[in-house]
């Protein structure tokens, strides 16, 4: 079978996280302990053999996939193709911002449909026919080996949903954690899911009752 493995990597924490304010194309950087997930992941992957890191341009997704590439040597290339979904105005406002000032469109947003789109911003499927597009490109660029894609929230929630087949409209029960390790397997007919939400390497060592 002619496939590619992709190993998709959403960017380390930011304080917009923290606070839940929607970044969409900002350009948030890392916050403190986004930058540690950003190199615990990159020690993760460090014996990996990758073909190429594909990121999307924003600062929060370069710093991490940076940090890989440090520690896999793989060439390591910026991509606008790979941003988050665009919210226009809802850019910038916590969730409880939007529920006060805009709660029709904040209602649209939280039901997920997938033709509506924030003023400004863009709907669920253009995002969905952004990254499958994206996806397909790169990924046919290299098969038989393995990629790393490094992105956002919402592109992984794409790309899980592309592999199972869920609608977009179908609640999230799967997770989206900052620097999980996420397992893909792409041929032409589309992308299968191998492992998802592997956290293990952001595990904090404990100590025991003879550390000191």
């Amino acid at each position: 079978m002619l496939a590619t493995r992709i190993i998709a990597i959403r960017h380390g924490e930011t304080a917009w996280n923290v606070d839940t304010r929607l970044q969409g194309h900002l350009d948030i950087a890392l916050n403190t302990k986004g930058l540690w997930q950003a190199e615990q992941v990159a020690g993760a992957l460090a014996g990996e053999a990758v073909d190429a890191i594909y990121s999307s341009d924003l600062l929060r997704a370069w710093h991490t996939a940076s940090a890989i590439a440090q520690t896999t040597g793989a060439q390591l290339v910026a991509t606008q193709e790979l941003r988050e979904r665009c919210f226009g105005n809802f850019e910038g406002q916590t969730y409880a911002e939007l529920e006060a000032q805009w709660p029709e469109a904040a209602l649209r947003w939280r039901k997920r449909e997938p033709d509506w789109a924030p003023p400004g911003g863009e709907s669920l499927l253009a995002l969905r026919q952004r990254i499958a597009s994206t996806v397909d490109a790169f990924a046919s660029q290299h098969v038989g080996g393995q990629i790393v894609l490094v992105a956002h929230g919402g592109v992984m929630d794409v790309l899980y949903r592309l592999a199972t087949g869920q609608e977009l409209q179908a609640p999230r029960t799967w997770q989206l954690g900052n620097a999980a390790i996420n397992r893909l397997l792409w041929t032409r007919q589309g992308v299968t899911l191998v492992g998802w939400g592997d956290t293990s390497h952001l595990e904090e060592p404990t100590l025991d009752e003879n550390s000191t």
